[in-house]
């Protein structure tokens, strides 16, 4: 404690202890992570360096998750947590209104067939993480490859003209196929596959900072389409037994969060798919049944359900919809791509 007579000096936004009230002045610039109190140059380089740009970011966090992250010790990161709780702008109710006035920016994007596009009411819908799963072969990758092409379509014939951005985790991006999918749109093939972005992903926590690098381009990049391929496949191999259960759901419900902010910040779609239970009996589960439990079906905005039937068709069923009910679509995968 200073002793009485001798003057405080004068602290900044950055200088100011627990006790004491951040006081920003309206005409200043927005406050940045440099301005939290007990971060340098060194301590902000390893928060950036850990996805946290900006300060609601931090400021939700608990002290041990973000010691964790930023390689922080808990009461470094405690004091930096409530600096930024302090300085972060964090929002407020809005009027049902301004919310519908925010969906009037959703956009919609063809599938290529008309039974999926009604099915999906009209597409598959920007501000959204849509989650496809089913069996090997069910057509999961097909829709994909199909959605990354139909993105670079102008506005008018149902594409986004925006740049797609593609998380790779079992290798199963083709550029051949999606130069015969270009080819049956009209698109040059090197036209298409220069505006696809792809990254292989070789573990869970490669995968997730890919979405860290995603955000990042976004500054001078379009994004309209981000698809993970397929989301849960490392997080299942690395975090094995009910005793990783728990940090595995915590680490999904963390990579969802994160990809949720990038379908909102740049009005994109968000495409997962997903592996199912192994086998019909009751050790394995229901075969039927996506992997990742609630955190995956809570985060995800639409979930479909895909089969293989006759004649090499696919049924696409629509179990969960925040407002469109559950239905089935017919659709075939040929050379050209996805076809009614």
């Amino acid at each position: 404690m200073a002793s009485e007579g001798v003057e405080m000096k004068e602290k900044t936004a950055s200088e100011t202890v627990e006790d004491e009230e951040i006081v920003i002045d309206v005409d200043e610039p927005e406050p940045t992570i440099e301005d939290l109190p007990g971060v340098g140059p060194a301590t902000a380089e390893k928060l950036r360096e850990a996805g946290f740009e900006d300060l609601l970011a931090i400021a939700v966090m608990s002290p041990p998750e973000l010691a964790e992250q930023a390689e922080l010790g808990e009461a470094v990161s405690s004091k930096i947590i409530s600096g930024a709780k302090k300085l972060a702008n964090i929002g407020g109710f809005v009027s049902g209104n301004a919310l519908l006035d925010r969906r009037s920016r959703v956009e919609k994007l063809t599938s290529g067939t008309s039974s999926l596009d009604e099915l999906l009411g009209g597409g598959f819908e920007t501000q959204a993480i849509v989650e496809v799963f089913g069996e090997f072969g069910s057509g999961k990758t097909q829709i994909g490859h199909q959605l990354a092409v139909n993105t670079i379509l102008p506005k008018e014939s149902g594409g986004f003209d925006g740049e797609v951005f593609y998380i790779d985790t079992e290798d199963t991006f083709r550029p051949e196929r999606i130069a015969q999918m270009a080819e049956s749109v009209g698109i040059k093939p090197e036209d298409a596959l220069n505006r696809i972005h792809v990254a292989r992903a070789y573990n869970s926590a490669h995968q997730m900072l890919l979405v860290d690098e995603i955000k990042r381009m976004s500054k001078n990049i379009d994004v309209k389409l981000v698809i993970v391929d397929s989301l849960t496949s490392h997080f299942r191999a690395e975090y094995i037994g009910r005793g990783m259960l728990a940090t595995r759901q915590q680490k999904l419900n963390r990579h969802m969060k994160e990809l949720k902010q990038i379908a909102d910040v740049q009005n994109a779609l968000v495409l997962v798919t997903n592996q199912v239970m192994s086998k019909p009996d009751a050790m394995w589960g229901d075969p039927t049944k996506a992997i990742g439990g609630h955190i995956v079906g809570h985060a995800s905005t639409f979930r479909l359900y895909l089969r293989k039937s006759k004649g090499g068709r696919r049924i696409a069923r629509l179990i969960d919809s925040p407002n469109l009910p559950e239905g089935e679509a017919v659709f075939t995968v040929t050379s050209e791509g996805l076809r009614d």
